[in-house]
């Protein structure tokens, strides 16, 4: 019986880590990048995993801000989408 685990891709969301733990991961992957003593196959891997890492937390931050402005209430206690301002200050 073969083992899905390694093989279920990097679409699988059971294999997605924790925006925390992902961004820890990416933050690894950076660092190892800049040792510069790796070779071209293990930075085009690391360039990969990063990529992938990088689309995960934004769609996990996303999905957050999606979830805060369904949680804004109105004064009247009333449920109300209101878009967020992420324009940096």
């Amino acid at each position: 019986m073969p083992n899905h685990t390694k093989g279920a891709g990097p679409n699988n969301p059971a294999k997605n880590p924790p925006f925390e733990e992902a961004l820890q991961k990416l933050e690894a992957v950076v660092e190892a990048m800049e040792s510069d003593d790796l070779p071209l196959e293990t930075l085009l891997a690391k360039y990969e995993e990063g990529a992938r890492l990088v689309k995960l937390c934004q769609e996990k931050l996303a999905e957050a801000e999606v979830k805060i402005q369904q949680l804004e209430k109105t004064a009247a206690g009333e449920l109300k989408l209101k878009p967020l301002d992420l324009s940096e200050e």
